[in-house]
């Protein structure tokens, strides 16, 4: 029996774009590892009068329905910033979430595409949800257990659609594991070559450093604009946060940051690094089926107890200042405070393939890659 047609329709009221933020719910609903996003944070992502990034980005979002049912889901995104930037008429796709049957999804990236090339963008790059600073990457190696906090998780046959369809890999994100608990409880088996460039950061560089002040938190962001610009200009891809995309991402650091592992380094009174650590709330928001009421923060507070790993979101040096043992600092203090919080694992991501700085001082640390999530390319035309 041949399937019904398909209709492919952009999201135009509440409604629909709640059915597109409820759909994962339905598609994942028989899988251990993915984790439920909580519902109402999904719905303000979409909503300009919330997020920041509208004020420089448009998107159209598409649902592909079948006997009046979503079968799948994309935005396509132009993000007027990255030619800017970057000089490349580029444009994204992201929230892609599909049945398994290639001819949703065919149909789903040809509308993304198509709106993309009316718009004047030569490539559709993704997926970015909604940019390279949100969550983005196809997960293509690394399936076996669920994706820590804003890291994307997909079923395998997504990699199938998107290559059958003509996308092709531009750039590949790693993730390593990093295994707290060998190091031991006085971290006696920590790799020597840590602690001793700490000491020469400190010793030799004067290197002082405090805690993220979580009371104080808009003034400390204030201080590590500059590194995060600076430090990740140069990265394939990067864009910069304005003001107000800082202030959007405080407000969330505000009630998910690790205040005790989060830091700010100084040299002569100027902060030069940042540290930036966040909890895997992955392995509370699991129990919420994406709410948190009536009874969600009664089973948010309970599980937030048992969280076993952390993700290092941000670490950054300014350039000039990178060969001074601050990240081996940044390192050396957050293992204490890990292990001494009961901490068993480190989550460090997203690296890109070819930072090769980056992933040698990973390993140097005994971390192991092991998740790789892919960007992809295709022409509009």
């Amino acid at each position: 029996m041949a399937a019904s047609p398909i209709r492919i329709e952009p999201v135009t009221t509440r409604r629909q774009l709640k059915d597109y933020v409820l759909f994962p719910f339905k598609l994942y609903r028989d899988d251990p590892y993915w984790v439920p996003p909580l519902i109402g944070d999904r719905m303000k992502h979409f909503d300009p009068h919330h997020n920041p990034f509208f004020e420089h980005a448009e998107i159209r979002m598409f649902r592909a329905l079948r006997d009046g049912k979503t079968v799948g889901t994309i935005t396509a995104i132009d993000d007027q910033l990255h030619p800017k930037v970057w000089n490349e008429s580029v444009g994204f796709f992201g929230e892609f979430e599909v049945i398994e049957d290639y001819e949703v999804a065919r149909q789903l990236l040809d509308a993304a595409r198509a709106w993309l090339a009316e718009r004047g963008r030569a490539v559709m790059r993704g997926p970015m949800n909604l940019n390279v600073n949100d969550e983005c990457g196809l997960l293509v190696d690394g399936f076996d257990g669920s994706p820590v906090v804003m890291m994307t998780y997909n079923p395998r046959y997504y990699q199938t659609c998107l290559e059958r369809y003509g996308l092709v890999k531009t750039k590949d994100l790693y993730a390593f594991k990093l295994d707290i608990s060998r190091y031991g409880p006085n971290l006696e088996h920590l790799p020597e070559q840590i602690s001793r460039v700490a000491r020469i950061a400190t010793e030799r560089y004067h290197v002082e450093f405090r805690k993220v002040d979580m009371k104080n938190l808009a003034r400390d962001v204030d201080l590590l604009k500059p590194i995060h610009r600076e430090a990740w200009n140069k990265n394939w891809g990067a864009l910069p946060l304005s003001d107000a995309e800082f202030d959007y991402l405080r407000v969330a650091l505000q009630q998910v940051l690790d205040p005790d592992m989060s830091y700010l380094a100084f040299i002569d009174g100027q902060a030069v690094g940042v540290f930036l650590v966040l909890p895997d709330f992955c392995q509370v928001a699991k129990h919420l089926n994406g709410r948190l009421f009536p009874i969600g923060w009664a089973k948010f507070l309970w599980y937030k107890r048992k969280i076993t790993g952390f993700r290092v979101l941000i670490m950054g040096v300014l350039e000039e200042h990178r060969l001074k043992g601050i990240d081996s600092l940044f390192y050396l203090e957050g293992c204490k405070v890990a292990v001494r919080k009961g901490y068993e694992w480190a989550e460090e991501s997203w690296i890109l393939e070819d930072n090769y700085k980056v992933i040698r001082g990973i390993e140097a640390m005994g971390g192991e890659r092991y998740r790789t999530y892919r960007i992809y390319d295709v022409p509009t035309a």
